[in-house]
This record gives C-alpha cells, sequence and structure tokens, in this order.
C-alpha cells in the first residue's frame, strides 16, 4: 500500500484547545501550567496521548507505569509533549461477572477520551486480554493515529522441574486434584510457580494472541508482540513507540490506513499460525466494525482454513512466550506466511514500511519453538468455523487445542441449563454421562450469561476424569479462555439467550460434530425443532437497570463480534463545542 504523509507542520486538533490568546485558550492552557509546563511546549507540537490501562486490580498490567515513563522518554525525544491519561481497564483476573461484558464500556469510554480531549496522537498501552481489543476498537472509532505497546508476557513457570503455563496448567492441574492424581496441597504450591514474574499470560492465550494480532494488524511496531515483561528490550519497544508516534502524528497515519481487509486476513492467517486463542474471532470482528471493514466468520474460515499451526507453544504445544521471542517471535512466523504466500505483503504498518518490508529478513533461531511446516502441530490450525442446524449463524473450534479422535464424533447431549446447573451436577456420579457423550451448556452467551464468559470448557465429570479420560466434545454459546484446550465448539450462533436452536436441546437428544466438513447438527427434523422453539420460554430476564441493562440491551450476537449495535462504524475525532 502506498501512503502519502501530510503535510509539516500545519495546524493539529490539540490547537483547537491550546492555540492563541482568546479566553478559552488561556483556560485550557492555562490550567495545564499548574503541572510545570514552559508555555512553548503549547507551540503546535504534537501533544501525545499515553492510555494506560495500568490498575493494581490489573495484576497483567501492574508494570505498565514504569513502562510509561520510556514511552514518554520516546515522545519527548522525537519533540512531542506527552501526557499520561489512566484509561478504564478490564480485568480478566477480577472483574466478575466476566471481563467481556465490559470490554465494550472500556472501548466506549477510551473512544470519548480520545475525542473529547486535546490529543494528537495516543500510545495504547494495553496487556490483559480485553485492554487490547477494547483500545483499538477505540482508535478505530476516533481515527486519531494510534500505536499499540503491549506490556509483554511473564517468565516461564517452573513447578517441580516441569514447564508450566499461566492458565493451561491452571485447567490441567484442577482437573488432576478432581482424578486423585494431584493434592490440594500440591496445587497450592504449584500456584507460587505459575505467575513468577510482572506480564501477561506466558501461554498463547488471550493476551498473547492480541498482541500478537496488534503486530499482525500492523498497530504495533515489529517483534513488539513476544518481548517478556521484565526484558530490558520491552522497555526500548516502549521508547522506540514514544518517538514513533510523534511521527506519525505529524504524517498523519491513523488506523484507517493500517486496519484495512488485507490488514485483518492477515492477523487471521497469523493467528491460525500461531495457534492463537478463539476469543481472537469476537475481538477482530468487534474491530473490524468499528473500521468499517466487512469481515465475518466465513472470512475467518476461508482465511485461515488451510494455515498450519507451526508455533509450538502452550496450550496447543509444548513452550512458552519466553521461548518463543528467543527463536524470533511474530516476525518469524509473518515471513512464514509470506513466503508461503499466505501474507498480503503491501499492507501498511505504524512503522510506514510495508508488513513485508518489516519481517522479510527475520530469522528462525530454534525450529522445535517455530516449527517447520512439515512438523507443524496441525496442518490446517486456523479457527474453525461450524454451521448446520444447531448453529445457523456458526460456531467456532480451534483445532489445534482439539483432540484429533473426536474432530468427527455423534455423541448423545447431556444438558446444562446454565453454569449454576452445570456447577450443581457435573461433581455427582449419578449424573448419566459418559466419554462419548456431548456435553452441551445454554445461556452463557452475550445476552445470557451475561457477557459471555470464559466457561466454555467445562471441567469433565470426575467420574470420566478418573478412567484416565482427558477430553470430550464439549457444546455451548460461551467462550473459553485462550489458556484452554480440548474439543470444544464455543460461540454457537444465534446464542441460546435470543432463541437459537441451542436453547431447545434436550439430553438424550444426538449430536453430530463434524469439523472437516464444518458441520454442526442436532438429530431432530426441522418440524421438531421448530415445534420445540414455538414452546420455549426465555429463562434469561433482561437485568433491571444500569449498564448490566444497557448490555442486554444493545450487544449483538458473537457471530459479528459481540459489540454494541449503535458503535458500529468510526465516528472520527471533531473536536465538540468549547463551553468556555
Amino acid at each position: 500500500m502506498t501512503f502519502k504523509p501530510a503535510e509539516w507542520p500545519r495546524k493539529l486538533r490539540s490547537q483547537h484547545w491550546y492555540g492563541g490568546n482568546s479566553r478559552d485558550t488561556i483556560y485550557h492552557r492555562g490550567w495545564l501550567k499548574n503541572q510545570g509546563y514552559p508555555h512553548d511546549l503549547f507551540d503546535g507540537r504534537p501533544v501525545i496521548g499515553i492510555l494506560n490501562t495500568w490498575s493494581d486490580l490489573t495484576p497483567c498490567n501492574g508494570h505498565l507505569r514504569e513502562l510509561a515513563e520510556k514511552v514518554k522518554a520516546g515522545i519527548w525525544e522525537a519533540g512531542g509533549f506527552p501526557v499520561e491519561v489512566p484509561v478504564f481497564s478490564a480485568s480478566e483476573n477480577t472483574f466478575r461477572p466476566t471481563a467481556m461484558m465490559y470490554r465494550n464500556l472500556a472501548a466506549m469510554a477510551v473512544e470519548e477520551a480520545m475525542r473529547g480531549q486535546p490529543i494528537d496522537g495516543a500510545v495504547l498501552m494495553v496487556g490483559c486480554d480485553k485492554t487490547t481489543p477494547s483500545l483499538l476498537m477505540a482508535a478505530a472509532s476516533t481515527d486519531i493515529p494510534s500505536i499499540v505497546v503491549t506490556g509483554g508476557p511473564m517468565l516461564n513457570g517452573w513447578f517441580r522441574g516441569e514447564r508450566i503455563g499461566s492458565g493451561t496448567h491452571l485447567w490441567k492441574f484442577s482437573e488432576a486434584v478432581k482424578a486423585g492424581e494431584m493434592t490440594q496441597d500440591e496445587f497450592l504450591e504449584a500456584e507460587q510457580a505459575m505467575s513468577r514474574s510482572s506480564g501477561t499470560c506466558n501461554t498463547m492465550g488471550t493476551a498473547s494472541t492480541m498482541a500478537s494480532m496488534a503486530e499482525a494488524l500492523g498497530m504495533a511496531l515489529s517483534g513488539n508482540a513476544a518481548i517478556p515483561a521484565v526484558d530490558s528490550r520491552r522497555r526500548v519497544m516502549a521508547q522506540m513507540t514514544g518517538r514513533r508516534i510523534v511521527q506519525m502524528v505529524k504524517d498523519d497515519l491513523k488506523p484507517s490506513d493500517i486496519m484495512t481487509k488485507e490488514a485483518f486476513e492477515n492477523a487471521i492467517r497469523c493467528n491460525g499460525a500461531i495457534g492463537g486463542s478463539t476469543n481472537a474471532v469476537v475481538h477482530l470482528l468487534a474491530m473490524a466494525g468499528r473500521t468499517g471493514v466487512e469481515l465475518t466468520l466465513d472470512d475467518w474460515d476461508r482465511c485461515g482454513r488451510d494455515v498450519a499451526t507451526i508455533v509450538n507453544l502452550m496450550p496447543s504445544g509444548k513452550y512458552l512466550m519466553e521461548e518463543f521471542f528467543y527463536a524470533g517471535g511474530l516476525p518469524v512466523v509473518l515471513k512464514h506466511l509470506g513466503e508461503a504466500g499466505l501474507l498480503h505483503k503491501n499492507a501498511l504498518t505504524v512503522s510506514g514500511d510495508t508488513i513485508w518490508d518489516e519481517v522479510k529478513d527475520a530469522k528462525n533461531w530454534n525450529e522445535d519453538v517455530i516449527l517447520p511446516v512439515e512438523k507443524a502441530l496441525t496442518q490446517q490450525g486456523g479457527i474453525a468455523v461450524l454451521k448446520g442446524n444447531l448453529a445457523p449463524l456458526g460456531a467456532v473450534l480451534k483445532p489445534s487445542a482439539a483432540s484429533p479422535h473426536l474432530m468427527q464424533h455423534r455423541g448423545r447431549a447431556v444438558v446444562f441449563e446454565d453454569i449454576d446447573d452445570y456447577k450443581a451436577r457435573i461433581n455427582d456420579d449419578a449424573l448419566d454421562i459418559d466419554e462419548t457423550c456431548i456435553m452441551v451448556m445454554k445461556n452463557c452467551g452475550p445476552k445470557g450469561y451475561p457477557g459471555m464468559a470464559e466457561v466454555g470448557n467445562m471441567g469433565l465429570p470426575p467420574k470420566v476424569l478418573k478412567k484416565g479420560i482427558t477430553d470430550m466434545v464439549r457444546i455451548s454459546d460461551a467462550r473459553m479462555s485462550g489458556t484452554a484446550y480440548g474439543t470444544v465448539v464455543l460461540h454457537t450462533s444465534p446464542e441460546a439467550a435470543r432463541g437459537g436452536p441451542l436453547a431447545i436441546v434436550r439430553s438424550g437428544d444426538w449430536i453430530e460434530l463434524d469439523v472437516p466438513n464444518r458441520r454442526l447438527h442436532l438429530d431432530l427434523s426441522d418440524e421438531e425443532i421448530a415445534a420445540r422453539l414455538a414452546e420455549w420460554k426465555n429463562p434469561v430476564e433482561p437485568p433491571a437497570s444500569g449498564y448490566a441493562r444497557m448490555f442486554h440491551e444493545h450487544v449483538e450476537g458473537a457471530d459479528t463480534g459481540a459489540d454494541f449495535d449503535f458503535l458500529k462504524g468510526c465516528r472520527g475525532s471533531e473536536v465538540g463545542r468549547d463551553s468556555h
């Protein structure tokens, strides 16, 4: 893509606040001077908002205040004026009922913070799962020059000589306790080893996936995704990002120049190659909706279907993000995609160069971490999009995390009406279930939970685990953590709370999963399905008031990104009226 930089110097949007000597200008400028800023900082140089999702209650982002100082240094060096702005931080670790319920609120709040304040460009300081998509959604909505810098992953976890991944081993050890293979005391001991440094999950979970998506989209500097949080090179990346955003403002290089259909297709293929999280599906669909790019579930299947998973990281593989960085990180993966004809090489990045210019000289320093294609974890690693009478609008499955022997399976449904029903019955030895059954959970989608929680990777019943069985087919309208694994069908659309066919599945019904043929079928006639739907009554009551009520009324389905219906499209950065 050819990009023509804007002329410089020119009047910037911050000058609507700070330029000239009117009463209103002095109102805005004068009060900011109480921080000790000299007058010449307001002379028309780029004002850069450092939008920081730091919070003590977002532990993955707990080090971003320190990292922001390096961003500031870079901005000063490049002749900009940095202003740090704390923004809404949706923590995966603490928010109930689920951080996903607050992704749209964060995106809306950050969008208004960007539009309503005197900034010419933005550095998006992100890390934990929802902070990356929410800030990118906001940047797409305002189209103010923006660049991502992530906090980076934690160092490897180790427990009794075994490499352990945050999230992935939480699920594994929890199941081991239920199976009688691990004591509770051992589980508590392992807890201390799982999170041993600042940073996000060290597996290819959602945080690392979304950091990779930002880089593959061209919205972060090359190499940003994998640098460990405590590595000095992470701080260098932050400082270089600060320098770069100043030039982006001068050039007027905006998200709309970078986040094109070709960029989204690059990201989808990259997600398949890294064995990325299924959560990337809803996030990229929502981000595309903000830019006006037409992106669908069919694009996910079309672009990702023939992409081999070559990154050998948990939960699909063996290693963790630390080794991925040492092996060469995401630039190696993007170079592979380019050499395989699976990359739009001319897609523009925040560097001002094409993505191919950024990665063409990357080298793979460890072929056991970033595998040759002939040794790929799976030859078809992209997200599988399933359709059929159980999921007319689609459902997703992650092949690289699934069991090959279950990819074509017909089983008897064991149905849980919601997450509470599942928790109440799953540990009961009287539950009529074995490893051939298909576990089905309803009312956990965007409207149903509410918020579409990460509960789709339902733990198996203890009586099955004690047989040594570690996987069963599971179907729901929920999400699952990017650190999770298993033959898990997610995001079934329309969700049960919207009256989708999932709502009328009963225990004893038979379901057929056929991943190679992308089929998810409930073995009932159309007439029987219609009759059941006619009798169905929605058990999900709308929240009485507040944000939860707004979420329930306006959230769209997972198949289009679960964004709010009134937030689609780019609304721009036009400066509003001055009330003074």
